[in-house]
């Protein structure tokens, strides 16, 4: 691994970490039971920063998946090659952005589908 590649491992390593501390932070506040309290505000702000929180915690879940993607692939020795074609993902895009999966060319054909 030279040291461009253990630069994006890092960083990709930094994010994950970061993402899960957003989603531990978040934590688990729903109330099991909306609804049940002495006051029909106070029920209706609880649902709203349930659905909030969940809103969340589901962005933070889709952010992660492709940065642990990554860093699995750093794992089995395949990051940087593109997951449609199989050919190198170009640096300056990894360096944009290091959790990349296509090339440029793969990118805008799925965007385009």
């Amino acid at each position: 691994m030279d040291r461009a590649d253990e630069s994006f491992r890092k960083r990709l390593e930094e994010e994950g970490g970061r993402l899960i501390a957003d989603l531990e932070r978040l934590g688990v506040t729903e109330q099991e039971n909306p609804g049940y309290s002495t006051h029909i505000a106070d029920d209706a702000t609880e649902v709203l920063e349930n659905t909030k929180n969940h809103a969340l915690r589901q962005n933070l879940q889709r952010l992660l998946g492709p940065v642990n993607d990554a860093l699995a692939k750093f794992d089995r020795g395949t990051y940087g090659l593109c997951e449609d074609c199989g050919g190198t993902v170009d640096r300056a895009r990894l360096k944009a952005l290091p959790q990349a999966a296509l090339c440029i060319q793969c990118q805008q054909q799925r965007e385009r589908s």
